[in-house]
């Protein structure tokens, strides 16, 4: 080859690139093929524990027609609320790879200092229930130092912190062992006797799914501004839609009955507070990053034991609510409160719910969906005349699957480079 035709070559204009693609669609179809891609990759979401709990309302209505009356899934309902509060601190701490087994007993030492002040020293009952949050804050304070500084696992700060706690709990309950709060008092009749007015519980299932579509619609417009994949207008609609339908049914139907409980709108907000933190502020990134590889987190600029700290109050300020509610819920607090299967409930909501034990991986519904769960077997086993010894087998049963759901999924993950 000549020199004048390598030259004429070299100087040739290169071909022009292809212009680049917007953005994929993001229609139905698009959606379904994505969330069986993720699926296939071993990211199971939330897809095992809706399956799980189809089935287990589905065998207790066969074995007890009762099961799904309305007069029962409004029992139901509030009887979640307690421990599932405590369940959505759990997901924080189990966020950043760490364990609270303290959270059933703060809980009864926050019952024992609210009835205590509200009852015995007079104090109105708000001043008693924020004291009661407080020391639990302050006890998730504790812990965090003792963690962060000194390097105590948490599993050893919070198994010490169970047991001082019970004491302190029996200690300033005093003799007598249990106190009455009044069935008049505001906290009890919001436990058990306040419902939300059906027009208002219509209105808020309304405003819920006009959130959803236009949360999305704004999510959708920024994604197509930084050229990435956007959920397209008719999912958005549809989505909405079906979620405007699904909640608008089940408020219909217990609507028959006393409606639905205001503690558990209160547990539901705490649901969706916790939900828009850890996955719209740069906060629950943080989170997610420390649990999933804390050096690459500290790397990264993340201030590693700030995060710590904060899951560990959070932890213990919600198991100080969930205590409150329970001795609401009860109208007492003694001995009892806080023990029994509290702790144990507690976690294996948030494990059953999709939190991994492994850190990282989860969010705000597993607390919501986990407690369904326990509380739909407890529940269904109760209507059937057997004892606990059951309620405890199938849980445990449950909770083995989840957690070998969870490991399997992260071998899948690994595999398919996602982990």
């Amino acid at each position: 080859m000549s020199d004048t035709t390598t030259r004429g070559a070299a100087a040739a204009p290169p071909a022009k690139a292809p212009a680049p693609a917007g953005p994929p669609g993001g229609g139905p179809r698009a959606r379904l093929a994505a969330a069986g891609a993720r699926l296939r990759g071993g990211d199971l979401g939330v897809a095992p524990v809706v399956a799980g709990l189809v089935v287990i309302w589905t065998v207790m209505q066969i074995l007890n027609p009762i099961f799904l009356s309305s007069a029962n899934l409004v029992n139901l309902l509030l009887e979640c609320v307690p421990v599932g509060v405590i369940a959505l601190g759990v997901v924080f701490m189990l966020l950043v790879g760490q364990i609270d087994l303290s959270v059933g007993s703060i809980s009864g030492l926050a019952a024992a200092v609210t009835a205590v002040l509200f009852v015995d020293r007079g104090m109105p009952a708000w001043v008693a229930i924020l004291a009661a949050v407080a020391l639990g804050a302050a006890v998730g304070w504790c812990y965090a130092q003792v963690y962060n500084r000194l390097g105590v696992p948490s599993f050893v700060i919070s198994l010490a912190g169970l047991l001082g706690f019970l004491g302190l709990q029996l200690w300033i309950l005093g003799p007598n062992g249990s106190i009455n709060l009044p069935f008049d008092s505001w906290p009890v009749t919001f436990a058990q006797l306040a419902f939300v007015p059906p027009w208002l519980a219509y209105a808020l299932v309304a405003a819920g799914a006009a959130a959803l579509y236009w949360t999305g619609r704004l999510r959708a417009a920024e994604r197509r501004r930084a050229d990435l994949p956007a959920t397209g207008e008719r999912t958005l609609i549809l989505r909405s839609v079906a979620l405007l339908a699904g909640l608008g049914l089940a408020v219909w139907y217990l609507n028959r009955d006393r409606g639905v409980g205001w503690m558990f709108v209160l547990f539901l907000g705490l649901v969706l507070a916790a939900h828009y933190a850890l996955s719209r502020t740069k906060y629950g990134k943080s989170l997610y990053a420390v649990g999933g590889n804390v050096e690459a987190a500290r790397r990264a600029g993340i201030d590693v034991q700030r995060i710590y700290t904060s899951a560990f109050v959070l932890c213990t300020s919600l198991a100080a609510l969930g205590g409150v509610l329970a001795a609401s819920r009860l109208a007492a607090a003694n001995q009892s409160s806080g023990t029994g299967d509290v702790n144990l409930n507690a976690i294996a909501a948030a494990v059953i719910g999709g939190t991994s034990l492994f850190g990282g991986r989860g969010g705000a519904f597993a607390a919501l969906l986990g407690i369904v769960v326990i509380q739909s077997i407890s529940n269904g086993l109760t209507l059937l005349n057997l004892d606990s010894s059951y309620r405890f087998m199938v849980t445990g049963a449950v909770l083995m699957l989840a957690v070998a759901l969870d490991s399997a999924a992260r071998r899948s993950r690994r595999s398919h480079g996602r982990a």
